[in-house]
């Protein structure tokens, strides 16, 4: 067993793609396509023996069968909620507004789904990683999000309604990425 909880292994996976290695695609060596015992990672993992698969070959290895086996909506949820990789979290951000069904503005509903991905982070004044999306505070005040200037409390209950979607694509994800990893017997079983 690799990985002790889904989160973990989600954050691992998308994790991995961040880091610029080119042993990242060493798990695909160990893949033969139509050999019976090739096609799991547990299985890639038991046959790796001499040759050594890390822990980076299996996050590489999870990261590739997430994106294959997810529906986009998932996929992209959990890019923009755990993703370290710039550009790829602002197009999983991209990707996730026009799906979120709401009375909001447009606008509103674009930078609720980003503000919902890259939280403000505290004690931070733009001086971090310059690995990391830091926006700036005035970012996250509603009143530039909405052009129509509606009353506070609907813009709040408009920016809940937009988390609340994606939190609950966020779950559906976990929920997804679980049956896969049970599936590959990669997930360590918390009962046993």
């Amino acid at each position: 067993m690799i990985y002790s909880s889904v989160l973990s292994a989600v954050v691992s996976a998308l994790a991995a793609e961040a880091i610029d290695s080119t042993s990242k695609q060493a798990w695909q060596k160990l893949y033969r396509p139509g050999y019976a015992d090739s096609g799991s990672l547990e299985s890639l993992i038991r046959s790796a023996g001499e040759q050594g698969i890390t822990r980076m070959d299996a996050d590489c290895w999870f990261h590739a069968r997430l994106h294959s086996l997810l529906i986009p909506r998932h996929w992209n949820a959990l890019v923009a909620k755990y993703s370290t990789h710039k550009g790829k979290k602002v197009q999983a951000i991209a990707a996730l507004a026009p799906l979120i069904a709401s009375p909001a503005p447009r606008l509103f509903v674009q930078k609720a789904v980003t503000a919902w991905a890259i939280p403000p982070l505290k004690g931070v004044e733009g001086k971090r990683s310059t690995d990391m999306i830091v926006l700036p505070a005035h970012f996250y005040d509603m009143n530039g999000w909405d052009l129509e200037a509606n009353h506070e409390r609907t813009r709040r209950r408009w920016r809940k309604a937009v988390s609340d979607v994606l939190e609950e694509m966020v779950g559906e994800a976990l929920q997804e990425a679980e049956r896969i990893l049970k599936e590959e017997g990669v997930l360590l079983n918390m009962a046993a």
